[in-house]
């Protein structure tokens, strides 16, 4: 066995290069993974040993490979933490507000009320200059006009750190911002003002932001007057990347019932602007004889294709799934400019390796993990299936002519259920739902915006600075609302979400691992990857729900009944965590705790001071009021409670196991409690998983009685005493 594994590896070592992006991921995953931040100067060390081993090895020919390997994992781990480092910049450490800024305008991103607006160079009232965020993010919902980039903005302002996850599991927000330099979000009080763009002198790097900047708040704006609602918000997607003016009803239908890839401009989007580029200019030269005998209009056309998806990706705003898909068609471009072709899994691995280098933290992200697995299965399906079609020639089988429209459509059909299924994984992992519908959408969506929209919205662009946009924005708005139609009519069937929890990471981790190997081998030895993959899908079923969940400010709280069902204190607080917590519970709606008096669930009591639950021999006691502390600081085994609790509570031989106050939570930034089978209770914490990092703040340990509870539970590993 050892011995065919061997073959078969060395049989294929024309795509161990393939592999490359994958080490690079892995070095950047182990930096992010880590609970402290390395010190800097390892990397020297590391690179230095590396050298070293090199220098030793390198006569080895088998010994190459994995110096290579290493080498790029080595460069993935220290290109994460130069960036990281080199991404530090002023975050704001506490609630502002009502207080005046000053800034100027970056960008603005029109929202279905009002804008979205990027400022910088901020002056806010009671900050000294080093303490004043590089950037900061404010919603005005009042402003009826996007502000121009460079203009002066002006407004009385409530402001607050980037938001951290409120639960283990929640999305990172605060993370993100740190890489983009983003210090505070907030939102303006009342109206803005808005002073013009002063004159200064010019330099290449100062305009080049601003005018694309200001081109994207150009073409949203001509864009909504011409198509108001739903229908203008997917248009501004699609041209210019912002989604904040698609209205909540429809981005949830669009995601329900598998479209959600339509509105982030990737690969169909720029493959068919640089293709109708291509297609246009070369019809349009091969029909003057004098140029098609003199020039290569062929490569002609390549650059002028190159140049229009390097506007797009411009005025998209350079997302990520649009890098990746730039990144590849100018690869293709390039070999069309060498005589050769490159659609390949290589032109995907250095795209990869470019996108990863240039902003590490992607990697972590959604956008690039659906992004890259589908454009990889796809490019794998479709060698695979150009190989026996290559077979079928050479035994001179041709398909009838009338049969072309039908392959066409199934060519959409399999097109959408290998993407489907590359993205489950990621899917279940972020969002913990799958479409199940998705073909049936994909079906009508896809051909609609490949063949009605997007050559619209090509026409349209190229006819704006002219002013003869409309009859192609209205060509543009009625194509998408067909496309709207399907996905309302997709999203509302029974049973067109399927919701489970998400994996563990270990397991996502396996079906990364799983399909990388179907996908990357060409030999029988690479269906191996299904079972693995399957394995980490399937683990998601046996993921419980906490017993209790907690936001860090003590304002949300989720406890779960003997049904499974979550049940919150408040359904007006915090909604954005509560739909997460309920995600991850694979779950639609929750419920709210019972009221005094009512004995809905068997083990679970609540009033206006606290709750009690009894569960698997524990008793856990969860206070609101400081009336409940003198009755539940004894004869509990588990203590929560959002208020502080006074010393005498935590002693004594009678005192909870575990006790937990306000002070504890907001040190803990939020945490999760499972009560297992045996008793013992498990603990995580958002402070101990984020651990020391730039982005987040430094963690105290939870105070934690060393002994067992009174009913010989023991304590929660990996919880540290005080």
């Amino acid at each position: 066995m050892y011995q065919h594994l061997k073959g078969c590896f060395f049989e294929e070592r024309e795509r161990w290069v393939l592999w490359l992006p994958s080490a690079l991921g892995l070095g950047i995953a182990t930096y992010f993974a880590l609970p402290r931040e390395p010190d800097p100067d390892l990397a020297v060390m590391g690179w230095g040993l590396l050298l070293f081993i090199t220098a030793l090895l390198w006569r080895k020919r088998s010994a190459r490979s994995l110096l290579l390997v290493l080498a790029f994992m080595l460069l993935g781990f220290h290109a994460a933490q130069f960036r990281a480092l080199a991404a530090e910049r002023p975050v704001l450490d506490r609630d502002l507000g009502p207080v005046n800024l000053e800034a100027r305008v970056l960008s603005a991103e029109a929202l279905t009320q009002g804008y979205r607006v990027l400022l910088e160079e901020a002056r806010i009232e009671g900050l000294k200059p080093l303490e004043t965020p590089f950037r900061l993010r404010v919603t005005a919902r009042l402003l009826q006009t996007p502000p121009q980039p460079g203009a002066r903005f002006t407004a009385l302002v409530g402001l607050r750190p980037p938001p951290v996850p409120s639960a283990p599991g929640d999305y990172d927000f605060a993370r993100l911002a740190w890489f983009q330099k983003l210090g505070a979000v907030g939102f303006v009080y009342g109206h803005a003002e808005v002073a013009e763009v002063s004159a200064t002198g010019f330099s290449l790097l100062s305009w080049w932001s601003p005018f694309w900047a200001d081109l994207r708040s150009r073409v949203a704006s001509r864009v909504l007057d011409a198509l108001p609602g739903a229908t203008g918000g997917v248009a501004v997607a699609l041209l210019t990347g912002y989604r904040g003016a698609v209205p909540a009803r429809e981005l949830e239908q669009v995601r329900d019932s598998g479209l959600a890839h339509l509105l982030a401009i990737s690969g169909l989007h720029i493959g068919l602007v640089s293709g109708m580029l291509f297609l246009v200019v070369r019809c349009g030269f091969s029909l003057w004889p004098a140029v098609v005998l003199r020039y290569p209009i062929k490569q002609i056309a390549a650059m002028i294709s190159l140049a229009g998806a390097g506007a797009y990706l411009l005025l998209a705003g350079a997302p990520v799934p649009t890098q990746r898909a730039f990144f590849m068609t100018a690869l293709v471009l390039a070999a069309i400019l060498a005589g050769r072709t490159a659609i390949s899994l290589y032109s995907i691995a250095w795209a990869a390796i470019a996108v990863l280098l240039l902003a590490p933290e992607t990697l972590l992200s959604a956008s690039f993990q659906m992004s890259f697995a589908a454009v990889v299965a796809l490019v794998a399906a479709y060698d695979a299936l150009r190989r026996r079609r290559e077979k079928r020639l050479l035994r001179g089988s041709y398909r009838p002519l009338w049969q072309r429209p039908f392959f066409y459509l199934g060519g959409v059909l399999l097109t959408s259920l290998i993407a489907s299924t590359a993205v489950a994984p990621m899917t279940l992992q972020h969002f913990s739902r799958l479409p199940l519908y998705s073909l049936l959408a994909r079906l009508v969506a896809v051909p609609a915006t490949a063949l009605w929209v997007m050559p619209s919205a090509l026409a349209a662009l190229l006819l704006m600075p002219l002013g003869l946009e409309q009859p192609f924005l209205w060509l543009m708005g009625t194509g998408i609302e067909i496309v709207l139609f399907m996905a309302a009519a997709v999203a509302e069937l029974d049973g067109a979400i399927l919701r489970l929890p998400p994996m563990t990471s270990w397991a996502f981790a396996s079906s990364v691992m799983g399909g990388l190997w179907l996908c990357l081998w060409q030999g029988r030895w690479r269906f191996f990857g299904f079972p693995v993959i399957l394995l980490g899908v399937l683990s998601s079923l046996w993921t419980a729900p906490p017993d209790l969940t907690v936001s860090g400010d003590g304002r949300l709280l989720a406890l779960r009944s003997a049904s499974g069902q979550l049940l919150f204190n408040s359904r007006r607080v915090n909604r954005f965590s509560a739909e997460q917590w309920l995600g991850r519970a694979a779950q639609e709606k929750g419920g709210r705790l019972p009221a005094a008096g009512e004995l809905l669930w068997p083990d679970l009591a609540c009033d206006h001071y606290g709750c009690l639950l009894r569960r698997k021999g524990q008793k856990l006691a969860v206070i609101f009021e400081g009336e409940a502390l003198e009755e539940d600081c004894r004869g509990v085994d588990l203590l929560l409670a959002t208020i502080p609790v006074p010393p005498g509570c935590r002693e004594g031989p009678d005192a909870p196991a575990l006790l937990i106050d306000s002070r504890n939570l907001r040190d803990a930034g939020g945490l999760s409690l499972w009560i297992e089978r045996d008793g013992r209770y498990r603990l995580r914490r958002v402070a101990e998983e984020r651990g020391e990092r730039p982005w987040s703040m430094p963690s105290r340990p939870l105070h934690r009685r060393s002994s067992a509870s009174s009913n010989g539970a023991a304590a929660p590993q990996g919880a540290p005493a005080p």
